[in-house]
């Protein structure tokens, strides 16, 4: 099988941030400033540095404000394709769907890429990453901070699952990943629906594989790890213009 190259991303942005707030009741999650830029233009910016410029953004709350600030992609060099949904979310697997149903995603494999995480992960190392026939996604995980204590999924030869077989450990998903658009093709129209339960449907017929990594990762979901990203990036003098 001939290699090939992944050209698009899709970046989940639609919840609500309801554990934010008040800071989210008028500003978009995706917006919120991490390191001094807003933490959507992380992947933004990371992703354009690895070669993608097709990038899919589904966006529900405060969507106007989201895409006003972030518009056509243009002032990144990358083309932002924006999948709108009604006032309540679609949730994750229901978001992939309805971009792929309107032409917002191509058929074909893609990096997702939840947008209220902030890492140092270089996203070209998934450039040419291959599913194989059979495969559905490629997970990343990240060992397991504080509030994940328990993890979510094992590594059992290369395959994810939700059980660790032997000594085999549980990690964090990273909220990062390639995946095919094949994951969600049980889906009807618009759906409220979560990627988990597809993936653990998929793991179970052994179509699931993942890798743990070791770059910085935070997921940026409360006041508090909002400040910790913040005061690492600046106690470690991460830059905030990856990929300029």
């Amino acid at each position: 099988m001939s290699k090939s190259t992944i050209t698009q991303a899709m970046i989940l942005a639609a919840g609500k941030g309801t554990r934010l707030r008040p800071l989210t009741l008028e500003t978009p999650k995706p917006l919120v400033e991490v390191g001094g830029q807003p933490l959507i233009i992380w992947h933004i910016k990371a992703l354009r540095a690895a070669g993608i410029s097709d990038i899919t953004i589904n966006a529900s709350w405060l969507a106007d404000k989201l895409m006003a600030t972030l518009g056509d992609g243009a002032q990144y060099d990358v083309r932002l394709h924006w999948s709108v949904e009604g006032e309540e979310p679609l949730e994750t697997a229901g978001g992939i769907f309805q971009a792929l149903q309107t032409g917002k995603l191509r058929d074909e494999p893609f990096i997702l890429v939840n947008s209220d995480v902030w890492t140092t992960y270089d996203f070209a190392q998934l450039q040419d990453y291959e599913l194989g026939v059979d495969q559905l996604a490629h997970l990343l995980l990240i060992d397991n901070p504080d509030h994940n204590n328990g993890g979510d999924f094992a590594i059992n030869n290369g395959l994810a699952g939700e059980q660790a077989i032997g000594n085999a450990e549980k990690y964090t998903f990273a909220g990062m990943s390639v995946m095919s658009p094949r994951l969600v093709d049980g889906l009807v129209e618009n759906p409220p629906a979560a990627l988990a339960p597809l993936l653990k449907q998929a793991m179970l017929k052994f179509q699931i594989t993942a890798e743990v990594i070791s770059d910085d990762w935070i997921d940026v979901g409360t006041p508090e790890r909002l400040k910790q990203v913040n005061d690492f990036i600046e106690d470690e003098g991460v830059e905030n213009h990856r990929g300029a």
